[in-house]
């Protein structure tokens, strides 16, 4: 039975991977933002672990860990949580930034950190549910952008220096996802939200299980997902 850490199993992407992954008998440690977060999670998962972590505030994911039983041997985490405010960059202000890229950078950044002894320990496997906008920037999505650039810089950075560990590195690419994040986005850009344009979340963590399962003997660096041909 595998062990794996998720950040985002409220919603979306990281809801329906927990789902597949509890559903095959695994062993799950969530991460929630606070303590009535962490029982609304235990009751959707039941045998499920939680771990009580706010990514707005890595500072302190150090402390928080530290208060709490973590598990002796990790063979996956999960970074699937994130944040997208849009603006352009005239108008973006240093709370936007700041929390931007908290929550999708520097978090990441520090759980990976203090949990890479458990990850080495299992030669465990880190992805990155990184985005499209990881490898281009369009107008309106500086902040976003940027801090999922940076994302792709830590997972090549820490993919090269834990090879040694026996820790697989996978980034993730998505385009669209039909996930609430998605409607907060069409809200934002003034537009009419279709789910059915765009990619589900279970296709998206069809590719994340296909990269969790390869053989020991191989490794998927990068996968880019994009919406296929939805209809007539």
């Amino acid at each position: 039975m595998a062990t794996h850490v998720i950040t985002g199993s409220g919603s979306g992407i990281g809801e329906a991977i927990a789902r597949r992954l509890h559903e095959r008998g695994d062993e799950l440690w969530l991460v929630a933002r606070d303590a009535g977060r962490a029982k609304e999670l235990a009751g959707r998962f039941p045998g499920a672990r939680t771990l009580v972590a706010d990514l707005d505030n890595p500072d302190r994911l150090s402390w928080a860990l530290g208060h709490q039983s973590l598990p002796d041997r990790i063979d996956s985490l999960l970074h699937i949580a994130g944040v997208a405010d849009l603006g352009d960059i005239g108008e973006l202000t240093p709370k936007t930034w700041n929390r931007t890229l908290a929550v999708n950078l520097v978090a990441p950044a520090e759980l990976t950190r203090l949990l890479l002894p458990q990850l080495r320990v299992s030669q465990g496997h880190v992805v990155f549910v990184n985005s499209g906008a990881g490898l281009r920037a369009n107008p309106g999505w500086g902040a976003y952008a940027a801090s999922k650039h940076g994302l792709k810089a830590l997972a090549d950075s820490l993919r090269a220096e834990e090879h040694t560990h026996g820790v697989r590195v996978t980034s993730v690419y998505p385009g669209r996802v039909a996930t609430a994040m998605q409607v907060k986005v069409h809200q934002q850009e003034g537009k009419e939200y279709e789910p059915g344009k765009w990619i589900s979340p279970e296709s998206v963590t069809s590719t994340i299980l296909l990269a969790l399962d390869l053989p020991r003997d191989a490794e998927i660096n990068d996968l880019t997902v994009r919406p296929g041909y939805s209809g007539g």
